[in-house]
């Protein structure tokens, strides 16, 4: 049975950091690219961070320069460590997992599992 669970949420002022994190079982974790993707009430998810199995990493253009997304292959554990959180980073986060890109990573028709999310509220 597939697992996804993501950790780190909460409440930070702008400028603070955070670090989520996504626990993966069920499944070969190392045979799966992986994302987290961003989603606010009433909006489309939002791709913000891909991670291939090598370790190829791309960023949207929201997160480059304060996003970073990492994997520990041997946790089977996925982070993303957030600096310089801005207001507009409010969001449930969520962690994905998939096999093969339909068009381009922030598809989220590329992704077979899904976690249930964490949210991120950055506000004064």
């Amino acid at each position: 049975q597939v697992h996804v669970v993501e950790s780190g949420g909460g409440s930070v002022q702008p400028g603070g950091s955070l670090r989520l994190s996504c626990a993966a079982s069920g499944y070969t974790f190392t045979g799966y690219f992986m994302a987290w993707f961003r989603q606010l009430p009433g909006k489309e998810r939002e791709g913000v961070a891909y991670i291939g199995k090598s370790g190829v990493t791309t960023y949207a253009d929201s997160a480059k320069g304060r996003f970073t997304i990492s994997r520990d292959n041997a946790k089977n554990t996925l982070y993303l460590q957030m600096n310089s959180l801005k207001p507009e980073d409010t969001a449930k986060y969520y962690c994905a997992a998939g096999r093969y890109i339909v068009y381009n990573w922030t598809r989220s028709a590329s992704y077979q599992y899904w976690g249930q999310g964490t949210q991120v509220t950055v506000s004064s």
